[in-house]
């Protein structure tokens, strides 16, 4: 896997809040928290166009939340949890459902 150039991005709140104002990018965020594992572009549960879709991404990528590894023919993405959290204590708990035990 390659690393996403974006990982090393430094977060800014304005950038970060407005990524995840809207609602479909806000869903990909809490299914990415609720993974244990990275997630291919096409396995989200989603009904907007693959070209939506990609361009959702771009802009959470862009933000710094998410990052976009290859891996064969694959874009996986991962949440940037301890990147969020180290910039915006709390952030991602306070807009995401708890976790069930």
């Amino acid at each position: 896997m390659t690393s996403d150039p974006q990982a090393s991005a430094s977060l800014e709140v304005t950038t970060v809040l407005h990524a995840l104002a809207d609602p479909v990018r806000l869903d990909l965020v809490r299914q990415l928290s609720g993974s244990d594992t990275a997630i291919a572009c096409g396995r989200f549960d989603t009904t907007v166009a693959k070209s939506t879709l990609s361009h959702h991404f771009k802009i959470l990528r862009k933000a710094g939340i998410i990052a976009t590894h290859r891996q064969g023919g694959q874009a996986l993405n991962v949440l940037r949890t301890a990147e969020m959290e180290a910039s915006f204590p709390g952030l991602l708990r306070a807009i995401l459902p708890p976790s069930r035990p």
